[in-house]
C-alpha cells in the first residue's frame, strides 16, 4: 500500500493516516516531521534545510525530494507508505514519479480527502492548542485535559489565516488533483464525515 494523501489543511488528513498507520503497519512520512527530524539529527540534508528554513525561504523542491527517498530506503516502508503533506505541487510530483521509478516502486492511490472550505474553517478556528504538549480541544476549553497547561488559539487556526492557507492550496496543491486523476490513480473520499464512517470508506476505496 503506496499512498499520497491529498485534502486541504484541517481535512483530516492526519487522523485518517493515523488509523492506516496503526491497523497496516505503513510507514507515515510527513515532509514536516522530516524536515524536523533532520534539522534536530544536524544531518548532511538536515543542515542544508536549516539554512533555507532560518532564513525564512522555502525548502527547495529538490532537497525535500532527497529527505523522502531517504525515508522510503528505510525497512518499515518498505512495507507501505502514506505520503503526507508531498508532493504539493505537480512538479513535484513529477519528481517523485521519476524517484519512485527509478527505485522500481509504484504508487498505488492518490487519497483525497474532500472537505468544503467553510467546513475548514468553521472546523479550524474552533480548534484551541495546549502550549504545553500540544493536545488539540474544542473552542471553550481553557485548561488542557491532559496536562492541566494553558490553551490557546494559534494563529493559523484564526479564520483570516485559515483563508489565506487554502488559498494557498487551491493554487498550489489542488492540480495535482487533476493530475493523479489522469494517471488513473484518484480515490476521493467524503471528509465531510464522523472519522469512523470516512476510514471505512477509505478502507474500501484502497480494497482493503
Amino acid at each position: 500500500m503506496n499512498i499520497v494523501l491529498l485534502g486541504a489543511p484541517g481535512a483530516g488528513k492526519g487522523t485518517q493516516a493515523q488509523k492506516l498507520v496503526a491497523d497496516y503497519g505503513v510507514a507515515h512520512i510527513s515532509t514536516g516531521d522530516l524536515l524536523r527530524a533532520a534539522v534536530k539529527a544536524q544531518s548532511k540534508l538536515g543542515k542544508e534545510a536549516k539554512g533555507y528554513m532560518d532564513a525564512g525561504q522555502l525548502v527547495p523542491d529538490q532537497l525535500v525530494i532527497d529527505l523522502v527517498k531517504e525515508r522510503l530506503e528505510e525497512d518499515d516502508a518498505k512495507k507501505g507508505f502514506i505520503l503526507d503533506g508531498f508532493p504539493r505541487n505537480t512538479d513535484q510530483a513529477v519528481a517523485l514519479d521519476g524517484e519512485l521509478e527509478a527505485m522500481g516502486v509504484n504508487l498505488d492511490a492518490a487519497l483525497l480527502v474532500d472537505v468544503a472550505s467553510e467546513v475548514i474553517i468553521s472546523r479550524l478556528s474552533s480548534r484551541r492548542t495546549c502550549k504545553d504538549c500540544g493536545y488539540t480541544a474544542p473552542a471553550g476549553v481553557d485548561t488542557c485535559p491532559r496536562c492541566g497547561g494553558e490553551v490557546y488559539q494559534r494563529d493559523d487556526d484564526k479564520p483570516e489565516t485559515i483563508a489565506r492557507r487554502l488559498d494557498t492550496y487551491k493554487n498550489q496543491t489542488e492540480p495535482l488533483v487533476e493530475y493523479y486523476g489522469g494517471h488513473g490513480i484518484l480515490k476521493t473520499v467524503d471528509g465531510d464525515r464522523p472519522v469512523d464512517e470516512v476510514y471505512a470508506d477509505v478502507k474500501t476505496l484502497l480494497g482493503l
